[in-house]
């Protein structure tokens, strides 16, 4: 006999209440509770419970532990970021912003294994605009079948029939199952559509890849419990109006969270970027000034990157501090270094900063090369494109080392850098010489200021006066 039962659920955190309330006491946003109404099958013989065979006890010294082949997804940062391939009977997880590249990225990985049956199924586009996006991507596969359906049950009918070796689900909001009385997207509609695909897959042993939506503030729509169930958690990052897409894995039960995956949005899809580093550094004729070069890290791939910087006399009362690609409160703490521990007065003067290629850049190794950028266009002296730099700068001005920094110098020779200036304590834990490029050691700011300008700083150049 089904019992029904009626509960508010917020939207925000998934916290559910016996009656409406104004404000979350879970996570404090207003407004988000949501009647649901929930039926439950009751059993006739509460008592009992029906037991498989795969619920009894193993011994762990009876389980097999060889490991299982992986499904090569024919893309290469895909499969760098996953650990060499989709593991069977997993469940993945994608998310990312409107207009990003998802289902671009799904559409793709299911028309390029030409030898597996992959299921598609799209709730959000008809079959139709799905043919017309895989016309667009230029691949044709007999294998890969789309099924426009969002009822949960008539989706298992349709596997069971079909029997896929990759299915793909675009996206999770917009399944709904009939045992709960709710709009699809909800927050029990998320987690029961969820929890029934993921006992699909490990019980078929079939992968399943879902592509989820993003709330206002970044985080994947849905119970927290989504992420927690899945193997794998991707964010496709980037700005609408770059090129550059980057895949992070803020979850990986199979492999590394440190990895990223590079792409760039053309027409015909998304192409994978090998090299980012050839890409992301402008090759100009002209020598300018307001640029550096930073040797940086994102996951565990080097890679160099432009900062550029632009100073100007303040026109209006208050200066302005914009950034794009770095956070402004980072920026303001090392403008204040600059001022109290070198002697540069910017405290009138509009700074502006911006990361080049459309990224946002959290290693903090990319302080020194922030720096030298404010006080190339300060100056208005060109660096020399062949220099770059790799070290953080501390609140008391000193130069301080950063991780990994042999692989961050290797790639800058790799790239024909002459010179890298460094942390001169990160050549006391290790000897980083690579052929082809001078490492400059500093242990302060104004070092780099009479290094890279032959000036001295500031506040020494008030004490000569």
């Amino acid at each position: 006999m089904a019992k029904t039962k009626s509960v508010y659920v917020c939207q925000n955190c998934g916290a559910e209440s016996v009656k409406w309330l104004g404000r979350c006491p879970s996570c404090g946003e207003w407004n988000t509770y949501v009647e649901e109404r929930i039926t439950k099958e009751t059993s006739s013989r509460p008592g009992l419970v029906n037991v498989s065979r795969n619920a009894i006890p193993t011994p762990i010294r009876e389980i097999d532990s060889d490991n299982e082949l992986r499904v090569d997804t024919k893309i290469g940062e895909l499969n760098r970021i996953l650990g060499g391939g989709i593991v069977p009977g997993s469940v993945i997880l994608l998310g990312g912003e409107p207009g990003i590249g998802k289902s671009t990225l799904a559409l793709q990985l299911a028309l390029g294994l030409k030898s597996q049956k992959v299921l598609y199924i799209s709730g959000e586009e008809s079959a139709r605009q799905v043919k017309l996006r895989a016309d667009r991507i230029n691949h044709d596969s007999q294998d890969c079948l789309i099924l426009n359906e969002t009822l949960l049950e008539n989706i298992l009918t349709q596997t069971e029939r079909v029997c896929p070796e990759l299915v793909v689900i675009d996206s999770i909001q917009t399944l709904y199952t009939d045992t709960i009385e709710s709009s699809p997207g909800s927050v029990s509609q998320v987690r029961e559509t969820a929890a029934a695909l993921l006992r699909y897959a490990k019980t078929s042993g079939t992968p399943v890849i879902l592509i989820g939506h993003i709330t206002k503030d970044g985080s994947i729509a849905g119970p927290k419990v989504l992420e927690h169930i899945v193997d794998v958690v991707l964010q496709f990052e980037g700005d609408q109006n770059y090129l550059y897409r980057i895949l992070r894995s803020a979850k990986n039960r199979f492999g590394s969270t440190s990895e990223i995956g590079i792409f760039e949005m053309q027409s015909g899809g998304l192409v994978e970027v090998t090299n980012p580093s050839e890409i992301l550094l402008s090759h100009r004729e002209e020598m300018l000034s307001g640029i550096a070069v930073a040797a940086t890290i994102d996951g565990a791939r080097p890679f160099l990157i432009e900062t550029q910087a632009l100073v100007s006399t303040a026109v209006y009362g208050t200066p302005q501090r914009s950034t794009t690609g770095f956070d402004p409160r980072r920026l303001n703490m090392l403008l204040a270094v600059l001022e109290r521990r070198a002697g540069f007065r910017l405290a009138n003067k509009d700074v502006f900063l911006n990361i080049a290629g459309g990224l946002r850049v959290n290693d903090p190794a990319i302080d020194l090369a922030i720096i030298s950028a404010i006080l190339s266009s300060t100056f208005d002296v060109a660096i020399a494109g062949s220099t770059c730099f790799a070290a953080e700068v501390g609140l008391s001005g000193e130069i301080r080392p950063v991780s990994r920094l042999d692989q961050r110098i290797a790639e800058a020779a790799k790239l024909g850098m002459s010179r890298a200036f460094v942390s001169k304590y990160n050549l006391k834990k290790s000897d980083v010489h690579p052929k082809g490029i001078e490492v400059i050691p500093l242990g302060r700011i104004e070092e780099l200021v009479k290094a890279l300008f032959g000036r001295s700083s500031g506040r020494q150049q008030q004490a000569d006066s």
